[in-house]
């Protein structure tokens, strides 16, 4: 069960939005209209100003509050949604001026999440994040609470209706806090289960909306619920990822982050975000057509490093090049040889082949030895398979690294394989193969 009161579909809203000079302070007018969007709510009327602090009554000042309620008054708004967060007493003043419910943005982000949540899990989460955020607030319509303890005889000699929400309150926060430790456990488990089939963890991260769950889609055909709107995923999807080479992992499809991601938010899904901090890889989803791209992904960044997730190796996905006039796959990399960036198209499917070719190979970096990025790369490579060999023929084969074979004149096969120059060195040291030095190392997808 929610405690917040979700606003019905298509709540008239008056959306208020403050610029300060402060650049940490400022926040996104479209974004901030795509939250009241992905909500549910219908906007009726913007009131924006600028200031140079926030007014400890209103947060807006006295003339501002005024030409909020009258808009208010005029479109019969049914609630208040302000681009910022609000202090209980400015929350409070705001509802007595205009007569109607006020929404912070951190109370709109959790509306969001009560909408979308699905799992068991991730409704606990939305309901423990609700209760921390209200806990301080004089919220009506909790008396609810009193009731599933039975009333009579519950409050204490003397205890205002305040008091006993906030006890009621404070002992649901403890409920939800042993269910989720129940929970965690079994994930917990889970992912232990999972390591010991030595299949590594790829997590898609990145700002909301930037195409995560529609490249998740792509890649692994899970058919994951996707849309043109913030949050559109909440609880996280871990499907098997196939790699060139009979490769495999697993990837994890999470929550999107946003700027000024509530804190109390990121606590209460820290369960759920142990998926991207444990990962082996990031696949860093950014929106490349976004022009304040590099800001978003500063975002992005902050929020991995409130969750211990900042030393995590990530690849930089470049997403809907489709719809950019120059757009085409490609993969950059960085002064050491890494795979730094792939520009890929989730929608269309262009670039898939070289972002499984970019994540394989990070990967086999990760498995090898701290400094040897360069030398793990893809190589095809021309070998000579004794006779008796037939097994190791038969092996290549199965792992889908031949890319030609044709019969040698002194008994045995000449085979072109498609492989990592860290699987040719092992190779090469197998008796019954050897390496043709007629055809030179030629690294393959260097974009």
């Amino acid at each position: 069960m929610h405690f917040i009161e979700r606003p019905r579909g298509g709540e008239r809203a008056v959306l208020v939005h403050v610029d300060f000079n402060a650049a940490d302070d400022q926040e996104d007018f479209q974004e901030f209209s795509e939250l009241v969007r992905s909500a549910g709510a219908q906007s009726v009327a913007v009131v924006r100003g600028a200031r140079q602090a926030p007014d400890p009554k209103y947060f807006v000042g006295s003339g501002k509050a005024e030409e909020i309620r009258v808009q208010c008054e005029l479109h019969e708004a049914e609630v208040v949604i302000f681009n910022h967060v609000l202090t209980p007493a400015q929350q409070r003043n705001i509802e007595q001026l205009v007569n109607c419910r006020a929404l912070d943005r951190t109370g709109l982000i959790l509306d969001i999440f009560a909408q979308r949540a699905t799992s068991f899990e991730g409704k606990l989460q939305v309901e423990l994040a609700q209760l921390r955020h209200l806990s301080t607030r004089l919220v009506r319509g909790w008396t609810h609470l009193e009731r599933q303890k039975g009333g009579i005889g519950l409050r204490g000699p003397g205890e205002t209706q305040l008091e006993t929400d906030r006890r009621l309150v404070k002992h649901r926060i403890y409920q939800l806090n042993k269910r989720l430790e129940k929970v965690q456990r079994q994930r917990d488990e889970r992912r232990r289960s999972r390591g010991r089939t030595g299949m590594e963890t790829v997590s898609l991260v990145g700002y909301t909306n930037a195409g995560k769950s529609t490249l998740f889609n792509q890649l692994t055909g899970a058919g994951v619920h996707a849309a043109d709107q913030l949050f559109a995923t909440l609880d996280p999807t871990l499907r098997r990822l196939d790699l060139p080479g009979r490769d495999a992992a697993i990837i994890a499809d999470t929550v999107g982050f946003i700027r000024h991601l509530p804190h109390n938010l990121v606590a209460a899904f820290r369960a759920t975000l142990d998926e991207t901090r444990d990962a082996s890889l990031l696949l860093h989803v950014i929106d490349a057509r976004e022009h304040e791209r590099q800001a978003r992904i500063e975002q992005v960044n902050a929020v991995l490093a409130e969750i211990g997730a900042d030393e995590v190796p990530q690849i930089q996905i470049f997403n809907k090049i489709d719809l950019l006039s120059d757009g085409a796959p490609r993969l950059d990399r960085d002064a050491e040889g890494r795979v730094q960036r792939v520009w890929v198209s989730a929608i269309t499917g262009e670039g898939m082949a070289l972002l499984r070719e970019a994540i394989a190979e990070r990967l086999h970096q990760l498995r090898a030895a701290p400094g040897a990025a360069q030398a793990i790369r893809k190589l095809t490579e021309q070998v000579y398979i004794a006779p008796q060999a037939g097994k190791l023929r038969a092996r290549l084969y199965e792992q889908g690294v031949v890319l030609g074979e044709q019969a040698s004149e002194t008994g045995g096969w000449l085979l072109t394989l498609a492989l990592w120059s860290d699987e040719l060195d092992a190779l090469v040291n197998t008796e019954g193969c050897h390496l043709i030095e007629d055809y030179p190392l030629h690294a393959v997808g260097n974009g």
